[in-house]
Order: C-alpha cells, then structure tokens, then sequence
C-alpha cells in the first residue's frame, strides 16, 4: 500500500514538473518570436463583431503588447555601410546580434554608442567613422555605418593612466584608447611611449596594437 501511494506520488509531482516545463519554454518562445504567435481570441472577437456589424471585410490591428517595443529573434536587422569618400552605400541583412535581443529603443542606443567609442581594430582598418540607429521598431531595426579612407599619416604612442593611447600626428587629438598597460611592456619600449613613440602608418600602428593587446 505505501509502495501504491509512493508511486503515485511520484507520477503527480512528475506531471506537475512536466507542466512547468511546458509552460515556461512557451512563454520564452513566444517572448523571442512573437511573430509566430497570434491571439485567437482577439481574431474571434474581430470577426463577432464584424458579423454583428454586417461588415464584410475583416481589418485586424495588432495593438502593441508592450509600452515600449523591443528586439525579439524575429526582428529583421539591417546593416546600411557608407563609403564616405566614394559616394557607395551597401545594404545587408544579418541575424540580429543576441546581446541586442530585449532591448528597447534608448538601451539598444547605448549599445551603439559603446560601439562608437570603441569600434573593433577590424572596423578602424577600414576607416570606420561612426554609427547610428535609423530606424526602429520590433519588426525593423537598421544601423548605419559611415566609413572614409584615410591617408597614409603619423601616430605617437603615449601613456595615460598607465594604459597606453594613440594620438594623431599632431599629439593632441586622440585617436583610440587601448587595454595595453605600460608596465607590461619592456623597459625600453615604455621609455620610448613615455616620450611619445611615433608610429609611421596606420599598418604599423596595428601591428603595434595586435601584437600587445590582451
């Protein structure tokens, strides 16, 4: 008899788990794809009151579920590059990056804005300028990229707050932070950038910067 009541036992908290589980991997698809998902009941209320109406066709709204939309997996991504110098735009769609999956219109800008201030060193060797949103909503997001040549001119290396930056030929503008510190390089080469090391090219800069970087 205790072994019967042991065995039921089992089975309900099993059924029960099972419906959890069901339940919670529902809600997370219909969060990450809401385009799959519509509301019967809201269509069959539509079409209630149409046919109450007499009205023939059946225009269905989809009202916002959210005060503020968001990126979802479904959101369609794309990516506008510019060539400032030659006049080109090049449009292409990409699957949404995930870390932007949730996020509403002003935090997917801090995003962007993060980018901007530390662009990746394969972005820069293109000439990369600056990002901006266009165009917003949580079925069409696109990002625009500008992008200009630039020719062949100085840098110095030289230290603030222990890590080393890059300054442009003229040694007041700043032209990128690293996470290179200066005490994990050789002593000449710190006394070098304590002075201000010159960099000839862009190519050597990088050089520079992957071959130190962590």
């Amino acid at each position: 008899m205790k072994l019967v009541r042991r065995i039921s036992l089992f089975l309900v908290i099993s059924v029960i788990m099972l419906a959890i589980g069901g339940y919670t991997a529902l809600k997370a698809e219909q969060f990450f794809y809401p385009n799959r998902y519509q509301s019967k009941e809201r269509v069959n209320q539509v079409k209630q009151d149409s046919e109450s109406t007499g009205t023939e066709e059946i225009q269905i709204i989809e009202a916002a579920v959210e005060e503020k939309p968001v990126v979802t997996a479904d959101t369609q991504y794309l990516i506008e590059e510019v060539d400032l110098t030659k006049g080109i735009v090049d449009e292409k769609n990409e699957i949404i990056p995930v870390k932007y999956i949730g996020l509403d219109r002003e935090e997917l800008l801090e995003e962007l804005e993060a980018y901007d201030n530390n662009p990746p060193l394969s972005e820069l060797e293109r000439g990369f300028q600056t990002i901006e949103l266009t165009a917003f909503s949580k079925d069409h997001v696109v990002v625009c990229k500008y992008y200009k040549e630039k020719e062949d001119k100085g840098f110095y290396l030289m230290v603030a707050d222990h890590f080393i930056v890059v300054y442009e030929q003229d040694k007041k503008t700043l032209y990128m932070n690293t996470d290179i510190l200066l005490e994990n390089l050789k002593e000449d080469l710190q006394a070098e950038i304590m002075k201000g090391k010159y960099i000839e090219s862009e190519e050597e800069l990088y050089h520079f910067l992957e071959s130190y970087s962590s």
